[in-house]
């Protein structure tokens, strides 16, 4: 299994590190992020854009299917719903703690709990991952 450091590093030059998204915990039951608002990831001055805050949840729910995986097996989202409860401020910080719902052979539903540095629940994702079977040679 990777450490956290490794799987940082694989973020790099991908949209995780283009957010600069930093990992805080990575196993099995939970993986944790915290993301910080700048302006070039706003939609409005000073406002998180929402595709941040979804990217940052999707990043989560895959890293977590990943690391539940069984050897050689693949993974991809195939359904994400976000429900929002707040916004971001430049500045800020995003936290996100990801936990699973449901992981089986064949699907993995996680929820991300997206919450500021106060505490206040910014945003709450449920996306499903399809565990994919090795490509054919």
């Amino acid at each position: 299994m990777s450490t956290i450091e490794e799987m940082q590093d694989r973020m790099q030059g991908l949209l995780p590190g283009l957010l600069g998204i930093r990992l805080l915990e990575a196993t099995q039951e939970r993986v944790r992020a915290e993301l910080l608002v700048r302006e070039d990831l706003c939609t409005l001055p000073g406002i998180l854009h929402g595709g941040a805050v979804m990217a940052l949840a999707d990043t989560l729910g895959g890293l977590a299917t990943w690391l539940n995986l069984p050897e050689g097996k693949g993974t991809t989202t195939i359904e994400s719903k976000t429900n929002f409860f707040a916004h971001g401020v430049t500045g800020g910080k995003v936290i996100a703690e990801c936990t699973p719902l449901h992981r089986g052979r064949s699907t993995m539903v996680w929820q991300t709990r997206l919450t500021l540095e106060s505490g206040k629940l910014l945003a709450l994702v449920t996306q499903t991952q399809l565990v994919l079977n090795p490509p054919d040679g």
